[in-house]
């Protein structure tokens, strides 16, 4: 496995070819072919020939549904990478990885086909599929509305135009259909999130007034939270409608459910902000439907979601007799998790779907956590050639970063004791190696330095809703990092 993660960090024309003639897609084990394709998907500057070793391994080929995910995901994030080296109308490759994506969508039939291909097209973040998210978001079934919607959230504010806002206003206020609680609030946030118009906000906030306990819970604290963080679009906007007492009021910001939206900062610099967020999305019966928690980064008006890890559970209402809102589709009982690390999406993982899979991951559970991802990644590698000092000699400079992962959750539900449990453990090691050469015909000399530095978070809930209110118990806990 290391060898195979170095090869695809060497990129070299030779250590493809070995890559080529090494993995058999059809043979190598699944944890082999996702560690390659993961690899792949997190490179920092990747080529278009790396792209063509993949597109050529998925071709035609019958795969596990796993690997065949994992290389579409890998796919986008790699056409994206390639965009923003301005290679996209450059090489002809990536104009194959777009039309590959866009093909497979328009030729999907199932459900879950098409979530991964909007997902996809999440990790390529390109503007000419605006529109094809857009028509997803607005006249697809649940889980394409949230897959849609979702890649849409990670597009920068110069691309959300009014034309996405008018579908998200849609969205939100239900033009055209009914749509479910997750798919609204995620409408919401993009309305919020890129220079808010005074009128979306003051009609995001009146809307609050007809919705469900929980739901609007959850929107008015995203609305004070974004009164909280320096770096929030909103947060002029939202002083100046706050000005109004009609809208800040008691009547308004009464609401007594159990949802919760925060985010603060963890670091703060001149150019560098670190943030941790965490969504709590619950139902009228205290059940969660959605977690978020969020690490990321913002820089000179930049994000980087360094880790977002996202539990959802849907259906258990019914479970617990809850009524459905008027005109709202009977969900299916599924519960699973989604997770993003350094601005790519990786494949979703299914804990159960259906009631018959819920008993049988009860009564048979390993007690073992999934493996969301684990693998050692090359972060930067940035080679400078001939740099002329004031002296008049010449320096060149090396700078290489890797950074090993390992990622696994957890989510555990007893119906008797009626408890859900999830847990997060993230490891990681980063590893900085910093070299500049002076070479001339009467000196030369070199400067190296090597920077290490590791670490280790569990974030765990607890949520035991037996009795009323709901009892939950959250845990964030990081351990001593060493620094060398």
């Amino acid at each position: 496995p290391f060898l195979v993660e170095a090869a695809v960090a060497a990129q070299s024309v030779a250590s493809l070819a070995a890559l080529s003639d090494f993995l058999d897609f059809n043979k190598e084990p699944k944890s082999l072919l996702e560690k390659f394709l993961y690899a792949a998907a997190f490179s920092p500057r990747p080529s278009g020939e790396l792209l063509h070793l993949i597109l050529d391994k998925l071709d035609g080929k019958q795969l596990a549904p796993e690997i065949w995910e994992t290389g579409v995901i890998a796919v986008g994030s790699l056409v994206g990478k390639l965009c923003q080296q301005k290679l996209c109308g450059l090489q002809q490759v990536v104009e194959r990885g777009v039309e590959t994506i866009l093909r497979g969508l328009r030729g999907a039939k199932e459900e879950p086909e098409v979530v991964i291909y909007l997902l996809s097209l999440g990790n390529a973040m390109l503007p000419e599929t605006i529109p094809t998210l857009l028509e997803h978001a607005e006249d697809g079934p649940t889980a394409v509305t949230a897959a849609a919607t979702s890649a849409l959230q990670r597009f920068p504010t110069p691309h959300i135009s009014s034309k996405v806002k008018r579908a998200m206003r849609r969205i939100f206020h239900q033009k055209r259909k009914s749509y479910d609680k997750t798919c609204r609030l995620a409408a919401a946030e993009i309305l919020l999130d890129n220079h808010p118009l005074p009128m979306d906000a003051i009609n995001i906030l009146l809307a609050t007034s007809e919705m469900e306990t929980e739901m609007a819970t959850f929107l008015l604290l995203k609305v004070q939270d974004s009164l909280r963080g320096h770096h929030h679009m909103a947060k002029k906007i939202m002083k100046d409608i706050m000005g109004d007492p009609r809208i800040n009021n008691y009547n308004f910001f009464s609401k007594v459910g159990t949802s919760s939206s925060f985010s603060g900062p963890l670091t703060v610099t001149q150019d560098l902000t670190s943030t941790f967020g965490l969504d709590l999305l619950f139902l009228e019966g205290g059940f969660l439907r959605k977690s978020v928690s969020d690490f990321s980064l913002f820089s000179h008006g930049q994000r980087l979601r360094a880790a977002q890890v996202t539990f959802e559970a849907q259906g258990m209402e019914l479970m617990l007799g809850e009524n459905l809102s008027e005109g709202e589709e009977e969900p299916e009982l599924m519960a699973g998790m989604s997770a993003t690390f350094f601005d790519v999406q990786l494949r979703p993982i299914i804990f159960f779907q259906g009631y018959t899979d819920l008993m049988a991951k009860v009564l048979l559970s390993s007690g073992e956590p999934t493996s969301v991802v684990r693998g050692n990644l090359l972060l930067m590698d940035h080679h400078q050639v001939v740099i002329p000092l004031q002296s008049g000699l010449q320096v060149t400079i090396k700078l290489q970063g890797g950074l090993g992962l390992d990622i696994s959750a957890d989510m555990d539900m007893s119906i008797w004791e009626q408890e859900l449990k999830t847990s997060i453990i993230a490891r990681g090691s980063l590893a900085m190696d910093f070299q500049a050469e002076l070479d001339s015909p009467f000196l030369q000399a070199t400067l190296r330095s090597q920077t290490e530095v590791e670490t280790s978070i569990h974030f765990d809930t607890k949520l035991r809703f037996s009795s009323s209110p709901v009892l939950m118990c959250l845990q964030l806990r990081e351990e001593q990092v060493p620094y060398r």
